[in-house]
């Protein structure tokens, strides 16, 4: 079995149980009970995810990626990063901000974790895509058939959390444009080597059931409310 899909598969559920687990995760954390155990939990997303990253793009037949998809991916981590740590801080500090609605540091608090740091978190994911891109269009896998199950159950599951971060992160206008070009791109020039490349399959995949969700979810609401408005979370 090649190692890409396993990788693909772990990546998935990794970026599932760090993007959701915090949300559940809502009691006080007991050494410091300001922050809350999704907080404490939260600290290692990119301490995992990040490394799962560079796992799925690194060598092929000890060939390491080219510099400029290096460096690329070094700039990308950091706006992930930058992104997620922004969002882990302003989310906790909000949370003792309740009944100051309306004062300077409230309206801050919550540019910080719900516009910009959703916006510069997602932005990365979408870049990583773009890196995966570059970083394999020259490679070749031979795969066996339970290899491709694997990664159409990982892209599956990747492309439902790209659809619950671009509702609950209120990023669509960002998100679902950047998927149907995607698909659009790897469909029109990346379809030759799509049975060849699991991170290409696998980044189709997903993105097009994230555009399944949205538009049925968009059609069920007449619009793309938060799961948190509509009584889900």
């Amino acid at each position: 079995m090649s190692r890409i899909p396993l990788l693909l598969l772990a990546f998935a559920l990794a970026f599932a149980v760090f993007f959701m687990g915090p949300a559940f995760l809502g009691s006080e954390f007991g050494p410091y009970p300001l922050m809350t155990w999704g907080d404490a939990f939260d600290l290692l997303t990119p301490l995992v995810l990040i490394p799962l990253y560079w796992f799925v793009l690194s060598p092929y037949q000890g060939r390491p990626p080219r510099v400029s998809v290096t460096l690329a991916f070094m700039i990308l981590a950091g706006l992930w990063v930058e992104g997620q740590g922004m969002h882990l801080a302003a989310n906790s500090i909000g949370h003792q901000l309740e009944g100051q609605a309306g004062s300077a540091v409230y309206q801050l608090t919550g540019f910080y974790d719900e516009v910009l740091s959703h916006y510069l978190w997602h932005a990365g994911v979408l870049g990583m895509a773009v890196v995966w891109v570059a970083g394999h269009w020259e490679n070749r896998t031979a795969l066996a058939n339970r290899d491709w199950m694997i990664v159409t159950v990982a892209g599956v599951i990747h492309g439902f959390l790209l659809f619950t971060i671009l509702v609950e992160g209120q990023t669509a206008p960002m998100i679902v444009p950047f998927a149907a070009l995607m698909t659009a791109f790897l469909l029109v020039w990346g379809r030759a080597r799509l049975r060849h490349q699991p991170v290409l399959a696998f980044l189709l995949i997903s993105f097009v059931v994230a555009l399944v969700f949205t538009a049925g979810w968009g059609l069920y609401w007449g619009g793309l409310p938060e799961f948190s408005d509509v009584g889900i979370i």
